[in-house]
């Protein structure tokens, strides 16, 4: 089969012929008609830090997909051959204090496809049973795709009731235009998006925000004076990992105000605490995806409104065949893009 390949510790990816993996006991083997890109699959390509302090090469990368199941192992007994489906990336052990208590997201020794194992950067998939996800007729290959992410914006979007709230998106990467739109979907009162870069706040606009703020020229408390808010935000929710990113939501929320907090900080962040504590904040960190209640609720939103649908199929903006895999890697490092697919159906 063609795998995107990273043989030994280093930057870079090989487009090469590898062996089809086969299903073991439990297991799905799946075809991949679509893979996206991910901020992690960027930071293995370039081999940084994090990259050589996780993977082991060899590995075939990729953790965002749709494909087709094309043979079951031993012991599988509700997937079919023929169903369309994307997988939880997350496989985790069953057997920990959080397993056994309903919270897998949070599991010890969790094991993630594409940086732990091989994941689906390739003709063919092979991942548990118990981590497929199986789509409705209506679900577009694209749009499947991406269910890993747009799974992370709806568990982080959904952290906290924010039906007729204000709400403040601190970076319009991908997963902070899917927040967007599902917050705007949810019912939120004034939704405003935040970010540097032109064409994504153009995009978060589209997702139906009430104010997209390039932060370069534009303060939050500014934007508040143009809504006519009074009081502040009520809810934030953290994209970016920026290091300023927090600091400033946090001057822009309302006493008793609650921040869900997605983004990775790539450096330590100053945190005015007095305020966390006069101002009685909640933080709360976010990690993937519930296991499996966010795979519901997505399902559920996405079948109940072709609007929601609309504005997730528009957050892809980029699509490439799998061998044009360095241009589809090229521009989702660009940081002016939506989310990038790669199309390995033909």
């Amino acid at each position: 089969m063609r795998a995107l390949y990273k043989a030994t510790a280093g930057p870079g990816f090989e487009f090469v012929e590898r062996p089809e993996p086969e299903a073991g006991a439990g297991e799905v083997k799946i075809r991949v008609l679509r893979t996206g890109l991910c901020g992690t699959d960027l930071h293995i390509e370039s081999w940084d830090a994090w990259a050589q302090s996780e993977i082991r090469a060899p590995l075939i990368p990729g953790h965002e997909f749709y494909g087709e199941v094309v043979a079951l192992g031993p012991g599988v007994h509700d997937v079919k051959v023929g169903d369309r489906v994307s997988g939880e990336g997350h496989i985790v052990c069953g057997t920990c204090r959080n397993c056994r208590a309903g919270r897998r997201q949070m599991c010890i020794r969790m094991l993630s496809v594409g940086v732990h194992r091989d994941g689906a950067f390739a003709d063919y998939v092979v991942i548990p049973e118990s981590n497929v996800w199986v789509h409705g007729a209506d679900i577009e290959p694209d749009v499947g795709a991406i269910f890993d992410p747009f799974g992370n914006a709806v568990h982080t979007t959904l952290a906290f009731p924010l039906a007729g709230e204000d709400v403040l998106i601190t970076g319009a990467g991908p997963i902070g235009l899917l927040a967007a739109a599902v917050a705007r979907h949810v019912g939120a009162r004034f939704l405003v998006a935040t970010d540097v870069s032109p064409a994504r706040l153009e995009l978060a606009r589209r997702m139906g925000v009430d104010l997209a703020l390039d932060v370069r020229t534009t303060r939050i408390a500014e934007a508040q004076q143009q809504l006519g808010m009074r009081e502040g935000f009520d809810i934030g929710l953290e994209m970016s990992g920026h290091p300023t990113a927090l600091p400033e939501m946090i001057a822009n929320m309302n006493h008793g105000g609650r921040i869900a907090m997605l983004g990775l900080p790539s450096q330590p962040i100053t945190v005015d605490w007095a305020k966390v504590v006069s101002h009685m904040l909640t933080i709360k960190g976010i990690y993937g995806r519930e296991m499996y209640e966010t795979w519901y609720a997505m399902s559920a939103m996405l079948a109940s409104s072709a609007t929601l649908r609309q504005a997730v199929s528009a957050v892809i903006t980029d699509r490439f065949a799998a061998p044009d895999w360095a241009k589809a890697f090229d521009t989702a490092r660009s940081g002016s893009t939506g989310k990038v697919v790669l199309d390995w159906s033909a």
